[in-house]
């Protein structure tokens, strides 16, 4: 998370990749990158324009999108980004058109400035204070204080040069692991997406399986919320994000009986799995392709899963 904004002239994919393109509705895109900056176009016919990226948002994991500015300052976004599944370029996830009625609607999407606020506030730290936008003193990445808030006086009792600090400044960042669990989830996603943010947007199909803090409290076994089911159970946001489902087996059954043929209890109220001991996400956490993406990403909602069934709204 701490690398998920960069400055485009930053950004190691653009630099190993120097020539990108593609071509869509008659118009080719490209993404030159010479002596560290990166010019996008556009062409068809005679028609063509170009602008240096700014900012490139996402490791490339999965897939990473720009944004540039025009000389009045304002931001616009590039309907081509990278997918590493396809090692090039592609439309930017729900920037599809079938028929553009310009080259400029071809290009790019004006983004509004509430809307800038939202996309760096969840991929920087402090780009906005007081409600004013700075991507100039903004800290790049999702730092300690994008979750934790303001840290200097922490800093400071901590300090050691300080003698017996206060318990109360020694607290007095935010701990998101003091929430109850429905917040702690909502906290989670209110970068992620929430249950209302994907309700109110009207998301459906695999697409939502993006938004892991939706999916997870549509699973039947959330109820009311569990701490044993918040996504910092599984999840540790300050390392790196464990791939191998066999690593979250303990979580699992922190909930389930191990095996057969012990029975449910109250603090473990589920049953134990009658096909296998390990590695329960494989199966019980599918991965679903999402085409905008170009790739598979685990499915929260905790479910029996059945061959042929239709996606799970």
């Amino acid at each position: 998370m701490a690398r998920n904004l960069i400055p485009a002239e930053n950004a190691e994919i653009l630099h190993s990749h120097p020539s990108l393109t593609f071509s869509a509705n008659n118009f080719n895109y490209r993404m030159d990158t010479v002596d560290g900056r990166t010019a996008y176009s556009i062409s068809k016919g005679d028609q063509r324009l170009s602008f240096p990226l700014a900012w490139a948002f996402g490791t490339g994991r999965v897939a990473q999108s720009y944004l540039f500015k025009k000389e009045d300052g304002s931001y616009y976004e590039a309907r081509a980004s990278y997918f590493t599944n396809l090692k090039t370029l592609d439309f930017t996830p729900a920037r599809a058109l079938t028929a553009p009625s310009s080259i400029e609607e071809a290009m790019y999407r004006p983004v509004p400035l509430a809307e800038i606020q939202r996309c760096f506030a969840c991929h920087a730290t402090a780009a906005s204070i007081a409600g004013r936008f700075d991507d100039k003193q903004m800290i790049l990445g999702v730092t300690c204080e994008a979750c934790h808030g303001p840290g200097a006086s922490h800093i400071k009792a901590m300090d050691s040069h300080t003698r017996n600090p206060s318990a109360a400044a020694q607290n007095s960042t935010f701990n998101p692991a003091d929430l109850l669990p429905a917040d702690s989830v909502d906290f989670c996603g209110a970068c992620h997406s929430s249950w209302w943010d994907v309700k109110l947007s009207g998301g459906k199909g695999p697409a939502t399986t993006r938004s892991a803090p939706y999916r997870l409290v549509t699973s039947k076994c959330w109820g009311m919320g569990d701490d044993r089911l918040v996504c910092t159970a599984c999840h540790d946001p300050h390392k790196q994000l464990e791939t191998d489902p066999a690593a979250y087996d303990s979580v699992c059954k922190s909930c389930h009986v191990s095996a057969l043929p012990e029975n449910a209890k109250a603090n473990h109220p589920g049953k134990a799995c009658p096909k296998a001991g390990r590695a329960c996400t494989s199966c019980h956490m599918q991965k679903v392709y999402v085409p905008e993406m170009h790739a598979d990403f685990t499915d929260h909602r905790i479910r029996i899963a059945h061959p042929g069934e239709a996606f799970p709204e």
